[in-house]
């Protein structure tokens, strides 16, 4: 596993998901949730959305840790132009998923990796294409039921309930999930290997 070169790492994300999946490489990280307002900033090109609210909470942290790396993420679904993010209620919930229904869409994932004591920061995303079968109203009504849609970009989340919705997934399945593993922890290696000076090829 990575050595972190006795740099705290700290997740500037709630998301227990995201957190979740960063504890499957084995990584010793804390949790500081960044408080970024998302609302005034919004993006015309997804990978700039993602890329730019994933270095803007990556920051946000940053400016209290004196010496740490900060990750920062940021991810949202894009169905023919149309970015969705979480839905503010029960209602916008169930507008999303009878979009998607029937239909493939693309999820986006941006992370930033900063260097606190450096200043030195990387950013990357992945992009992944969800198939939505046709869904039913009592099916799309007994989901949102659960609360589950409410803190997701899409308003679904494939490891829970909502998995019976997807026919196939093109892409990285952790990127649907909220964190693209294999790309983050590539990315972390070089930024480690980077600011040591070490040639990764």
């Amino acid at each position: 596993m990575l050595e972190l070169n006795g740099k705290k790492l700290i997740l500037a994300s709630s998301s227990p998901r995201r957190a979740q999946l960063l504890k499957l490489l084995g990584l010793d990280f804390e949790v500081i949730e960044s408080n970024f307002d998302e609302e005034n900033d919004a993006y015309t090109i997804p990978e700039v959305h993602v890329l730019e609210l994933a270095h803007k909470k990556a920051s946000k942290v940053a400016e209290d840790i004196k010496d740490g790396l900060i990750v920062g993420a940021d991810t949202i679904v894009v169905l023919e132009d149309q970015m969705l993010g979480k839905p503010t209620n029960k209602d916008q919930a169930k507008r999303m998923l009878q979009t998607l229904s029937g239909k493939p869409h693309l999820v986006y994932t941006g992370f930033a990796i900063i260097d606190s004591a450096s200043g030195k920061a990387v950013s990357h995303f992945e992009k992944t294409e969800v198939f939505f079968r046709e869904l039913s109203e009592s099916e799309i009504d007994r989901y949102v039921e659960t609360d589950n849609p409410m803190d997701k970009a899409g308003a679904y989340g494939i490891q829970d309930q909502s998995a019976i919705f997807v026919t196939k997934v093109d892409g990285c399945f952790y990127n649907v999930v909220g964190f693209p593993v294999t790309k983050f922890y590539i990315a972390l290696q070089a930024f480690l290997n980077m600011s040591l000076g070490i040639n990764s090829n």
